[in-house]
């Protein structure tokens, strides 16, 4: 596969970078010593570089070495998850509780080869603004950075992304123009009841009984009020309730959250867990109150900016290698922010099978170093591409 021979040189570099940022994990918006280790490096490279968006994020800008109005942006997300690391590797987290479960630190990595790259040559006209962003997981740091002005203060005509994909095989690619990946919504519903001896239920309103029955009745949201051809999730994922065997209490709380990739379906979700909570509450003498927040839209790819994200892809791994019909994920990522502000393009990159397919979230989960200048050289190619030189 023909990575950038340059990148290539310095593939001990970037995995001594990769290593020292998972060492040394920092959860949302708390990535001080991550952005400085990234804003160290980028001003090292020669770019320009602003800090203090979205608290600890760090956007850098480079221009080529020819002339362009045209300017693009490719983002990378910096935050670390709250997960006890397990995987046994030499460099595994110095920060008990806190780990890099999702490959944050191999694309901060990746992100800063391709910066490193593009300051020595600068082989294109325009501008390139490199976003390392705090706050992915669960939180919205791209939300707030989009907030805060970030294609204000550097505008841009599109945006870029990329995620590693545990079990596809380095050296490959994915994507697909349209929905990539689902919103991401959470609802919490509390359920009073009348607290009572258990031995005595008829004395009390259960509300353990009231909220099993609306657990129960959720799961016939995606399957009888939700058309067989649309996508939807609805997962409880927390019920909490009670203190000891023999106290029927006043209260228990269901958690969960739904994904899907249309706002209709996200509209009649939350109307649906909102109905069904309150019917079956009322049904049974108990009350409800339901909380239900949007945090991520789903991920919205536009078809130009795909189609050259996989030919850039395809200049690196061939285009066989390039899968440009991949099946959408429930999961979500809020790049979606940043896809709803502008026109790009989200993509995977393979992290390998084997002892590289452990799942994301998991304590056993590394990112693999040998992908780190495939990822790189991507990112080059995707600007020279986008931004290239007239001839």
């Amino acid at each position: 596969m023909p990575i950038v021979n340059r990148i290539a040189d310095y593939h001990k570099d970037l995995a001594a970078w990769r290593h020292e940022l998972h060492a040394h994990p920092e959860t949302a918006f708390e990535e001080k010593e991550t952005a400085e280790f990234v804003a160290r490096r980028l001003t090292e490279f020669g770019l320009d570089v602003h800090r203090g968006l979205a608290g600890t994020g760090v956007v850098a800008t480079l221009k080529g070495n020819a002339p362009g109005q045209r300017a693009i942006a490719l983002r990378a997300d910096m935050d670390a998850l709250h997960v006890h690391e397990k995987s046994g590797v030499a460099y595994a987290s110095k920060t008990p509780g806190k780990m890099h479960a999702c490959g944050h630190d191999g694309h901060t990595t990746m992100l800063l080869g391709a910066a490193r790259y593009l300051a020595e040559t600068r082989n294109f006209a325009g501008t390139v603004h490199f976003i390392f962003q705090p706050a992915e997981e669960n939180e919205g740091g791209g939300r707030v950075m989009v907030e805060e002005g970030l294609f204000e203060k550097f505008p841009v005509e599109a945006v870029f992304g990329m995620h590693n994909w545990p079990g596809m095989p380095a050296g490959k690619f994915a994507t697909r123009p349209g929905p990539m990946m689902a919103s991401f919504d959470i609802f919490e519903i509390t359920v009073t009841g009348k607290g009572t001896h258990a031995a005595l239920p008829h004395l009390g309103i259960d509300p353990v009984v009231a909220a099993a029955q609306i657990a129960t009745g959720l799961q016939t949201i995606t399957s009888r009020n939700t058309h067989p051809l649309e996508s939807a999730v609805v997962s409880v994922t927390q019920i909490h309730g009670g203190d000891t065997w023999n106290v029927i209490p006043d209260e228990v709380v269901l958690r969960g959250t739904t994904r899907s990739f249309r706002k209709e379906v996200q509209d009649a979700m939350e109307a649906a867990i909102r109905r069904i909570a309150q019917g079956v509450a009322s049904g049974m003498g108990a009350s409800v109150a339901v909380r239900y927040e949007r945090r991520y839209p789903p991920t919205v790819n536009s078809a130009p900016e795909t189609e050259i994200a996989t030919q850039a892809a395809a200049e690196v791994v061939g285009a066989a290698n390039v899968d440009r019909t991949l099946m959408p994920t429930m999961g979500s990522e809020d790049f979606a922010f940043m896809l709803q502000a502008k026109p790009g393009a989200y993509v995977f990159i393979g992290n390998g099978g084997g002892d590289k397919a452990a799942g994301l979230h998991n304590p056993h989960y590394d990112f693999n170093d040998e992908i780190l200048p495939i990822g790189a050289s991507y990112w080059a190619r995707l600007v020279e591409r986008v931004l290239a030189k007239a001839a």
